[in-house]
């Protein structure tokens, strides 16, 4: 609970759970599969508090929103600078932990001042593959 001391939010039991199930997950889950996994917890815990915490904690720069999918949102807590593998068939989403030093020609910035980069990739994962 300490290491939570930081946040700006009411750290409510529900709420810790969601953050107990985050940290250190590296598999992009959506607010509904927070909501399934913690809610074995607290069955009368709202899909509202999961996406309610979700946003505070992206607005505080805790996670990353990926949308990849228009219909499903899924959330990224690895705050270590990093790219996405994404699977085009079931949408799994894996990190990348390379350095990719993109140079970029000035005359294609438009004046923006570029401060980093997000890399995706697209292809079939392994599991996609053997059907």
């Amino acid at each position: 609970m300490s290491k939570y001391k930081e946040l700006r939010m009411k750290l409510t039991p529900q709420r810790l759970s969601i953050l107990s199930y985050l940290d250190g997950n590296r598999e992009h889950p959506t607010a509904e599969d927070i909501y399934r996994k913690v809610s074995r917890k607290f069955p009368t815990m709202s899909l509202a508090t999961v996406y309610n915490t979700l946003e505070t904690l992206k607005r505080q720069g805790m996670l990353t929103e990926i949308t990849i999918d228009p219909d499903k949102r899924h959330f990224d807590p690895n705050r270590e600078k990093h790219h996405h593998l994404i699977c085009s068939k079931c949408k799994r989403i894996a990190d990348i932990q390379i350095e990719f030093d993109l140079a970029v020609p000035k005359e294609s910035t438009q004046g923006f001042e570029i401060i980093g980069n997000h890399v995706e990739f697209y292809g079939i994962c392994p599991d996609c593959r053997k059907e």
